[in-house]
């Protein structure tokens, strides 16, 4: 399949050639955005082409929600829909940031705006209207961000999969049979089948990463404190907010729109010594990378997975990088006593905090199967625990961090497996088998949450059958600006953006 690289503006050659053609030329046509033309533009590119009068935001946002219209139901990306709201936003007046008029999606978990439903992807929230809008939505707004809507996500991001029993399954564009990942699989399918060009997806196992390996996508998880939680959670330990995107550069810019410590907060990263998306678009020099193809689980590798990263490393290598096989320094029984602990917290306090506003006790009704089963167990858990757990957090990312410097970067498979058929991951599985399973799907990811160090999914290779494989980067913590040098080296190096799914 045939690729073009972008020009200074981000564009394919194909945008590139109708910006060149002029304002009038959509009018000399016969009008409007036409699927073809909108999918040629990253989100930067369309802000640009906007700016310049090439076509207007209100048509952007049409041959958005014509797209959504057309695909989203056989993939079952977007399950609350805000097309009102982000045409209000058009008659108020987008003002001048980066994304002015550019649409986007919200994930269905965690993220507030006021006035409209954030369900969690569970029938216990259903309904539920925020009544503030949080720091992070606010930023997407000051930069021009066009809400429309919200997309899926399983309950409260139990799982590796995008399945609830309150919006049923979200399928793989590249594949109906297959999942697209979780949590942020709403965001990749929409994003994958051309509805726009980046999303917000947020991560707290892999949720960004698998999603972005399982849908062809790019996806950085940023480090810890990074992007801002509140005004209700000012800090998190294991989760972050940021997106899935088609272009290295739209994350970057992103990144530079919403990043910043909010008060309140209780540390975070230092900033870069320049934009994001000035190191996205900045050669890096030479690195020492670690090549690490087992993941902390033990799980098996699939052939295609271990291909892609063997192929990864040569790529890097011809690059002028220097790849390393390496062994992680971590305990696996420590990491997963510990993250599961603190995962678990989270649940009980998203769950009592919806008894509280409803004024009855959550029942087993309520909740997906494997989300109450982990409800239960996890009232067990001692404040002692809790405070075991984090320590453990903290000694695996010094860890970690000693091991960053001898190798600036590790180099890793995202997922042990290809995309997984639909159902074999979903929270209605009370089988022994659905563990190692979802180890396969998150051995990799976690361990980044667990430290707080950034890392990206990169869709560097595509199996024989034509599923997307992705390969990991990881960073030390604070390291986002180098991960982004890599990975827009990458991208010049092996392009992507062209290669989409052509069976929708």
């Amino acid at each position: 399949m045939s690729v073009s690289r972008r020009d200074f503006l981000g564009l394919t050659a194909a945008a590139s050639a109708l910006v060149a053609a002029g304002p009038h030329a959509l009018a000399a046509s016969g009008g409007g955005l036409s699927f073809e033309e909108y999918r040629q533009f990253d989100a930067l590119g369309l802000a640009a082409a906007i700016r310049r009068g090439h076509f207007t935001a209100g048509e952007v946002l049409a041959a958005a929600l014509a797209r959504t219209a057309a695909v989203n139901p056989a993939i079952n990306a977007v399950v609350i829909g805000h097309a009102d709201y982000a045409r209000q936003q058009l008659a108020d007046g987008v003002g001048h940031g980066p994304f002015a008029g550019v649409p986007f999606l919200l994930k269905d978990l965690g993220m507030q705006l006021r006035g409209t439903v954030t369900s969690q992807g569970s029938r216990f929230y259903a309904g539920r209207v925020a009544d503030h809008t949080d720091t992070l939505v606010q930023r997407y707004l000051d930069a021009g961000l066009l809400m429309m809507g919200k997309s899926a996500s399983p309950e409260f991001g139990g799982t590796t999969t995008t399945e609830s029993l309150l919006y049923g399954a979200t399928r793989n564009p590249w594949d109906l049979t297959k999942t697209t990942g979780g949590s942020s699989g709403g965001a990749a399918a929409a994003v994958a089948a051309g509805i726009l060009p980046m999303a917000n997806a947020t991560d707290g196992g892999g949720s960004i990463r698998i999603p972005a390996s399982c849908c062809g996508l790019f996806g950085l998880k940023p480090s810890r404190g990074r992007t801002p939680h509140g005004p209700q959670a000012l800090t998190s330990l294991m989760s972050v907010s940021h997106c899935v995107s088609r272009s290295v550069r739209d994350s970057a810019a992103l990144l530079d729109a919403s990043a910043a410590m909010e008060p309140g907060a209780a540390g975070g990263p230092p900033p870069p010594s320049m934009s994001f998306l000035q190191a996205s678009q900045t050669p890096p020099q030479p690195q020492r990378i670690g090549l690490v193809l087992t993941p902390i689980s033990g799980s098996p590798v699939d052939s295609d997975c271990r291909t892609a990263v063997e192929q990864s490393a040569a790529l890097l290598e011809s690059l002028g990088h220097r790849v390393e096989p390496i062994e992680l320094p971590i305990d696996a029984g420590e990491f997963f006593q510990a993250t599961g602990v603190v995962m678990a917290a989270g649940n009980v306090a998203r769950i009592q905090q919806r008894e509280r506003e409803l004024g009855r006790a959550v029942t087993e009704d309520d909740l997906e199967p494997l989300i109450y089963q982990r409800y239960r167990n996890a009232l067990a858990h001692t404040a002692a625990d809790y405070h075991r757990a984090v320590n453990s957090l903290h000694r695996i990312g010094a860890k970690l961090a000693t091991l960053h410097q001898q190798y600036p970067l590790l180099l890793s498979p995202t997922l042990a497996n290809p995309p997984l058929p639909i159902g074999r991951l979903a929270l209605t599985r009370l089988d022994s088998g659905y563990l190692s399973d979802v180890l396969s799907y998150s051995a990799f990811t976690m361990l980044a949450n667990a430290s707080g160090a950034p890392a990206a999914s990169l869709p560097l290779h595509w199996s024989d059958e034509g599923l997307p494989i992705g390969v990991m980067l990881s960073a030390d913590y604070g390291g986002e600006a180098l991960l982004l040098q890599v990975a827009g080296q990458l991208e010049q190096a092996q392009p992507w953006f062209d290669r989409t799914p052509t069976n929708l």
